[in-house]
């Protein structure tokens, strides 16, 4: 391992001595100046408040706290916050001090929501009759009845007295993921949606379209979730690749006509607000990164980041504070493949995250299949001069894509470090992104995926494809296995012309289902991720429990490869 980590090394080393690469960030450096908080709230994300209160950790989960409605106003809550303070010694409220002022100030988590059971839910889709194993069959029926607990909607007075909450305001119903996570989250939701899709639920998919939506008319971007502390960060940016599906389902061009411009509007956040230029050779490339310029802990982990920043000076905590939010609006919150010291074994852990550092494939794949879209989406309503603005910005990401990520010697596109000026050669399924999404002109690059994958161990686990080969504790790398990466890497190797490239699909999403499946019969509940080793048993690792009774989407695989049914029914990967 340590041989093959040298190895790569040197490869890319020289790879970049070649090539001659500068990098230009603007307004990279100083940034840990002046940094504003997560929110203006002085009581869910900035202030003593909220510092004390998480310090002491009362719950066991700093997340609880935050999502706790308030009783009263927040001048009330903060002006009774402050008489206690003021009349004890030190200003350092005690836990129990604590434990009351929150008890009656605040109340118990969920209150902002109502329950909701969606009026298109049927208890016998389409799909079902795709699937000719019967257990397979009952087990997919289970999963379509699990949309009617997880259905919300937002209570109106969210709307007319936010400061009492920390959620989010919505206006239409939606599907929360489930667990810890009460609200709705922006990535996530793109699976949701397809299922929700896959599941005749068209109606449905069309108002947590119009939630984000709106969310954009309102902030210019999508927050990373429903809550006002997450409100200054966004996710991976699926809200065109969302309307694509649901176009796939409905053929709803008018709501397309309507809307169109918001897409643009998004489009345009990750372009003037996370973009990086690189010069390779002569030639100058604009891609894009994550780059959440906003300081002090997360209030959702605040306990936790603290801790990890104790030894450190206030700049490199601010600094630290915002790598971290930077690695969270990835979704991958958190893996090695944020850590400046790289390739394993090199020793890394949480602190060394440098996820700004870091311009990913997948990501700049997610938008060229946006800039696909919208090219696309202007050209069907009739907008040439649009659409080949589109074409053209689409053009010129290809060429960026491969001039920075594709390296000729592991035959697969690889993360780009600004720090290092060089590519990153560990495995991450993210890799091969770009094979989903499109984003590629040399038809062979199925075909040397293919290699790629067969010249590591990943192949290896019968239990799923790993997030990484590394072992660092963090949810996100090894042994854990991730549904929102299974299916990118099924997907594009299915769809591809190579024989072989479909063979490894078929086989992957098989094992994929065949894991989840026998999860679902022991434990009667779907995980958020799963473990790879062994015998195979939900995933671990990271700041919280493993999450269950996520959407039924978390194992949707789209269309099945076009190989011959062996063992368990291809019609199995559309559950």
């Amino acid at each position: 391992m340590i041989e093959m980590a040298c190895s790569a090394r040197i490869l890319v080393t020289a790879w970049c001595f070649f090539v001659g690469i500068s990098v230009f960030v603007p307004g990279w450096q100083g940034l840990v100046y002046g940094l504003p908080p997560p929110c203006e709230s002085q009581i869910y994300c900035t202030g003593d408040l909220l510092k004390q209160v998480q310090l002491a950790r009362l719950f066991s989960d700093d997340k609880h706290f935050v999502d706790m409605p308030l009783r009263e106003s927040p001048e009330l809550v903060l002006k009774t916050f402050q008489q206690l303070v003021n009349v004890t010694p030190g200003g350092i409220l005690s836990k129990e001090q604590l434990q009351q002022f929150v008890s009656s100030s605040f109340s118990d988590p969920g209150q902002e929501f109502e329950q909701w059971e969606p009026q298109d839910w049927t208890s016998s889709p389409q799909i079902l009759a795709k699937i000719s194993d019967q257990k397979l069959q009952v087990w997919a029926s289970d999963l379509n009845a699990k949309w009617k607990s997880l259905g919300r909607k937002i209570k109106d007075d969210v709307r007319t007295h936010p400061m009492f909450y920390s959620q989010i305001y919505v206006p239409h119903p939606l599907m929360v993921p489930g667990g810890r996570f009460i609200e709705y989250y922006y990535w996530d939701s793109y699976w949701v949606i397809e299922g929700l899709l896959l599941s005749e639920m068209a109606v449905t998919a069309k108002g947590m379209i119009q939630n984000f939506l709106y969310l954009v008319e309102r902030y210019g971007h999508i927050p990373n979730g429903g809550r006002v502390y997450y409100l200054r960060r966004s996710q991976p940016p699926f809200l065109t690749l969302m309307m694509d599906a649901y176009l796939a389902h409905a053929n709803d061009t008018e709501f397309l006509r309507e809307n169109i411009h918001l897409l643009e509007v998004e489009y345009e956040f990750w372009q003037r607000n996370r973009s990086v230029s690189i010069t390779v050779g002569d030639r100058n490339h604009t891609l894009n990164y994550y780059n959440v310029q906003i300081g002090e802990p997360r209030p959702e982990s605040y306990s936790k980041d603290w801790e990890l920043a104790t030894d450190l000076n206030e700049d490199a905590r601010q600094e630290l504070w915002a790598e971290l939010k930077s690695a969270a609006e990835s979704g991958w919150d958190f893996s090695s493949r944020w850590f400046l010291s790289w390739p394993p074994p090199l020793p890394a852990t949480l602190k060394d995250t440098k996820a700004r550092a870091v311009v990913p494939v997948d990501l700049n794949a997610f938008l060229c299949k946006t800039e696909h879209l919208l090219a696309s989406f202007y050209r069907r309503l009739g907008n040439t001069t649009k659409a080949a603005q589109f074409q053209a910005t689409l053009e010129r990401r290809l060429e960026a894509v491969q001039a920075v990520f594709w390296n000729e010697a592991a035959g697969v596109w690889l993360d780009f470090n600004l720090l290092k000026k060089q590519p990153n050669p560990a495995f991450y399924p993210s890799n091969l992104a770009p094979l989903w999404t499109d984003c590629f002109s040399d038809q062979a690059a199925a075909e040397r995926a293919v290699r790629y994958l067969e010249g590591s161990t990943v192949l290896s686990y019968k239990n799923g494809l790993p997030t990484s080969l590394a072992r660092t504790g963090e949810q996100w790398d090894l042994p854990n296995a991730w549904p929102p990466l299974q299916h990118m890497v099924i997907a594009g190797l299915a769809k591809s012309s190579s024989l072989r490239a479909k063979e490894i699909a078929f086989a992957l999403a098989q094992n994929w289902v065949r894991t989840n499946f026998a999860l679902y019969k022991k434990y009667q509940a779907m995980f958020e991720k799963y473990n790879v080793d062994g015998d195979g048993k939900p995933g671990a690792g990271g700041e919280y429990q493993v999450q269950h009774n996520r959407e039924p989407s978390c194992i949707y695989l789209g269309q099945p490869p076009e190989t011959p049914s062996r063992g368990m029914s291809v019609q199995s990967q559309n559950l």
